[in-house]
């Protein structure tokens, strides 16, 4: 087998490992109603990250306001990552791990989604925005690999991607930033369905 075929072998292996577990997919079901939920009632989703989880971030960001599968209102979402002056200016004067956990405290409203992505699950200014997000009373959603993390300790919904490598773990990240897009589009589109449907009614 050369480099490539093990490289794509070994990300077939986690995503099946992925998909072979109930736990997982229970909870990756959760986070989706969870996000459902948060947007119908008016609220937003916050995600932040570092380096490639940072663009997993925006990203994901980019899908709830933009469109995944099907045209449909915008829906509010918000990379906590791209604010380059702020995250200079916090970085310089407060220091690097700060960065989130401001961002929280300013944006954040009781009842929003906080979405911290660390591969390694240590990531110390995502662990201090999802402190802050539980002091809020956010839903706080945690996306990891398979290694212990200080995270459960302040996450309503924890998903542990089961591996240890990196660019595995990125991969399947991006993939249940899609899949709890697709389930938010779904609610959110039979909500639509259901309210045009009783405006119909109501005008017959």
């Amino acid at each position: 087998m050369g480099f490539i075929d093990e490289e794509i072998a070994n990300t077939i292996a986690v995503y099946r490992r992925f998909q072979q577990s109930p736990a997982l997919i229970a909870e990756v079901a959760k986070v989706g109603e969870a996000c459902a939920a948060a947007l119908k009632a008016g609220r937003k989703i916050l995600l932040a990250g570092n380096g490639g989880s940072a663009a997993d971030a925006q990203h994901i960001s980019a899908e709830f306001v933009g469109r995944m599968s099907v045209d449909r209102a915008p829906l509010p979402a918000l990379a906590l990552t791209t604010d380059t002056s702020f995250l200079t200016a916090a970085s310089n004067d407060f220091g690097f791990e700060t960065i989130f956990a401001r961002q929280v405290q300013a944006l954040g409203t009781e009842g929003d989604v906080f979405i911290g992505i660390t591969t390694s699950g240590n990531s110390p200014n995502i662990l201090r925005g999802m402190e802050v997000a539980r002091a809020k009373r956010l839903v706080t959603v945690g996306l990891t690999g398979e290694r212990p993390t200080p995270l459960a300790e302040f996450c309503d919904f924890l998903v542990q991607v089961p591996s240890s490598r990196t660019q595995n773990i990125q991969e399947v990240h991006s993939m249940i930033g899609h899949t709890l897009c697709a389930l938010a589009e779904r609610d959110f589109l039979s909500a639509a369905r259901a309210a045009q449907t009783q405006a119909s009614h109501a005008g017959a």
